[in-house]
């Protein structure tokens, strides 16, 4: 037989052998194929057990976003405990948290910027860019580290304040209020002593100042007593 022969009968299976580099993220999803639009996508954090689901976004400021939190119409219970905020949990699809461990992995090597889009009641969107974005390990508090405001989406700042501090559940206390945060303002974040945003707060419909700052906030856009009708926290690795 022929070597051409013989090489014709093997493609297939030197085809086969080929190492398939799995995504990390949807910034490979999109480097891979730039036409792929917003959607939920599978990504491999920290190798190929790590899958899981994933909202990209494709679209806002040059696209690649990684989304790891999203808040849009109240269908999945935030106020959860610490096991919870680690592993992730909700629906790629709709509201879902994506795990404190998957973001430590995602953020780890490389540095990353974020995203924070917003929506009002009334059809007003803003959003905040941050040009730095990472969290440390779980032995460290999954403590975050977040600089470089750009006020560009016209939300303000209200983020910047949380930088440097341990992320908080109400069973694992971490902030620096002599009571616990994350019971008085009935969500879970990187608090401090509390807060001048509550993305995972309790999702309620716009303007109310019955219950002061436990709602879906961002200080410096709406204040305390206006709970958001969406909010999504996104990051990709910087250029």
């Amino acid at each position: 037989m022929k070597l051409s022969s013989i090489l014709f009968l093997l493609a297939p299976l030197l085809i086969s052998c080929k190492e398939v580099k799995l995504p990390v993220d949807c910034n490979d999803i999109y480097n891979n194929d730039n036409k792929q639009p917003s959607g939920v996508y599978i990504i491999y954090p920290s190798g190929s057990t790590s899958a899981i689901q994933v909202y990209c976004d494709m679209d806002s400021e040059g696209g690649r976003w990684t989304v790891f939190q999203i808040r849009k119409d109240g269908s999945v219970n935030f106020y959860r405990p610490w096991v919870d905020y680690k592993r992730g949990f909700g629906n790629a699809a709709g509201e879902y948290w994506l795990g404190l461990e998957n973001m430590y992995e995602l953020t780890r090597l490389q540095s990353h910027e974020l995203m924070v889009d917003m929506e009002d009641f009334e059809g007003n969107n803003k959003f905040a860019l941050y040009s730095s974005f990472k969290i440390e390990a779980e032995c460290e508090g999954y403590r975050l580290q977040v600089t470089g405001f750009n006020n560009k989406g016209g939300a303000g700042d209200s983020f910047s304040s949380h930088s440097g501090h341990k992320f908080s559940t109400f069973d694992k206390d971490q902030d620096t209020w002599s009571d616990n945060c994350a019971r008085k303002f009935v969500g879970a974040f990187w608090y401090t002593a509390c807060h001048s945003a509550n993305p995972n707060g309790i999702y309620r419909w716009g303007a109310d100042n019955s219950l002061y700052a436990v709602g879906v906030e961002w200080l410096t856009w709406k204040g305390y007593d206006y709970s958001l009708k969406s909010i999504s926290m996104k990051i990709r690795p910087a250029k």
